[in-house]
């Protein structure tokens, strides 16, 4: 089980998220957008059809529709109903619940950086479980631990 823990500092969700979700579509993997807060979930609905004028992104908002259909599924909770072995919690608040998936993408920023630092460190001591920290640098993103 891999986790990556992405800081924002440089670039904001709206830019980083879509290129990881179309990387991860491309290769035929499916995928769970968590955020407790409707709003945010709502903006990355948007986002998901308007982020590239020469791509599509198949998506919906869990619960809009067959959800088991679904490539990318908006949820409020860690339920993979489009049985999506990828997850990227979009909050900042970190759940435990994401460790049953193969591969999950916290990502946060300055306002989340106490309780990524808690889950970064409550992870360490846990089997199977292979942790990454990215970071914005001058040149890009880059693996920091």
């Amino acid at each position: 089980m891999k986790v990556d823990f992405y800081h924002l500092t440089r670039s904001p969700l709206e830019r980083v998220l879509p290129r990881i979700a179309a990387r991860l579509h491309g290769d035929g993997e499916r995928l769970l957008l968590v955020s407790e807060d409707a709003d945010q979930r709502r903006d990355l609905d948007m986002l998901l059809w308007t982020y590239a004028p020469d791509s599509f992104l198949p998506h919906a908002q869990a619960g809009a529709g067959d959800d088991r259909l679904q490539a990318v599924l908006i949820a409020p909770d860690v339920t993979p109903a489009n049985s999506a072995r990828n997850i990227a919690i979009v909050d900042g608040r970190w759940r435990d619940e994401a460790l049953t998936f193969d591969r999950a993408f916290h990502f946060f920023g300055e306002d989340h950086i106490a309780a990524a630092r808690s889950a970064w460190k409550a992870l360490a001591d846990r089997d199977g479980v292979e942790r990454r920290y990215w970071r914005q640098g001058d040149n890009g993103w880059e693996q920091a631990a």
